[in-house]
């Protein structure tokens, strides 16, 4: 939190003609060592047959109650790693109580979910499981399912010994979501000395990024993931928008800390462009409009409406790539 007021206390930002969209004069190139925002990198040492079984477990059906339900029913790997809801449909006609976040580059964050109930993947998988709203199931109901595919009883006691567990199961979903980093951005690229990689406009929009406080929350490779912060810190984010939901108090619903009402894991921002609508209540469709509202309510500020779009052009080139392929499906 430190190093968040020490931000806040800028004065607002201006900028001379060297960041205007229309300038062509060459920038200087980031020192790595100095900057917010780093390159992601693939998972490294990650066991290929383990991957392999988890991608077909993350797709496969037979998890969810009445076999109608996979990880990828919400976590679309074709399109952005989540899906275009406010918040996602579940089972039985249910609405899941907050937006769904994308599963790419989820492996880096410090905690799972927007209240940070799991502390990694393997826990994420386990509630997910038992969720009435999502698989509605046990592990013993999987496992047995599991167990009369021929395919499943051959494969997992190569990998595995002692063959098909929940144990085994959470690790090889584990694997390939550890494998799901989106590399080779053009910002990442523009990072490690390609000037032309990103745009004038974004590289204005970077630096607004950084000297209007966003970086405060939104850093490392991931660009957030690593921090709790309270939703509304100058401004009663939850007053303006009226009809409060259990699912509005955060982690105070973890830990039953008062300090943690409103508190929410801050979520990475590497594939923000592609993944509408925004906050943990899907509420806001535009990326425009996200970082107008987040100016306001954690950094009290008012951006102007040109420093908005300069932001916006700069999140645009935080995607990445996924197996060779650029991500770039917009709905």
């Amino acid at each position: 939190m430190l190093c968040l007021l020490t931000l806040l206390s800028l004065s607002p930002v201006t900028f001379s003609d060297e960041v205007s969209p229309k300038s062509t004069a060459p920038l200087l190139q980031p020192d790595l060592r100095h900057e917010p925002i780093q390159p992601l990198r693939p998972t490294e040492g990650l066991n290929p047959h383990k991957l392999r079984l988890g991608e077909r477990l993350f797709h496969d059906l037979r998890l969810g109650r009445n076999n109608d339900m996979a990880c990828s029913s919400c976590h679309n790997i074709k399109d952005n790693g989540a899906d275009h809801h406010a918040r996602a449909p579940g089972r039985d006609g249910t609405i899941l109580d907050v937006n769904t976040l994308t599963v790419f580059n989820s492996s880096l964050n410090h905690r799972q979910f927007w209240d940070g109930r799991a502390r990694n993947l393997e826990e994420q998988i386990d509630t997910v499981v038992i969720n009435a709203k999502e698989f509605a199931t046990t592990w013993p109901t999987i496992i047995g399912k599991l167990e009369q595919d021929t395919d499943y009883a051959r494969t997992f006691p190569e990998i595995y010994p002692e063959g098909i567990t929940a144990d085994n199961i959470r690790n090889a979903i584990a694997t390939f979501m550890r494998s799901l980093i989106t590399i080779n951005s053009p910002f990442d690229r523009f990072l490690r000395g390609d000037s032309n990689a990103i745009s004038q406009e974004a590289k204005a929009g970077y630096r607004l990024f950084k000297t209007y406080g966003c970086v405060a929350c939104h850093q490392g490779s991931n660009v957030g993931g690593n921090l709790f912060v309270k939703l509304g810190v100058f401004k009663d984010y939850f007053a303006v928008r009226g009809n409060p939901t259990h699912a509005d108090l955060g982690r105070f619903n973890v830990t039953g800390k008062a300090r943690d009402r409103h508190v929410f894991r801050v979520p990475s921002l590497r594939l923000a462009a592609l993944t509408p609508p925004y906050f943990h209540d899907g509420s806001v469709t535009t990326l425009a409009e996200a970082v107008s509202i987040m100016a306001e309510h954690q950094l009290g500020r008012t951006i102007p409406g040109q420093d908005i779009l300069r932001i916006v052009t700069f999140l645009e080139s935080l995607p990445g790539e996924y197996r060779g392929q650029p991500l770039g499906h917009k709905p």
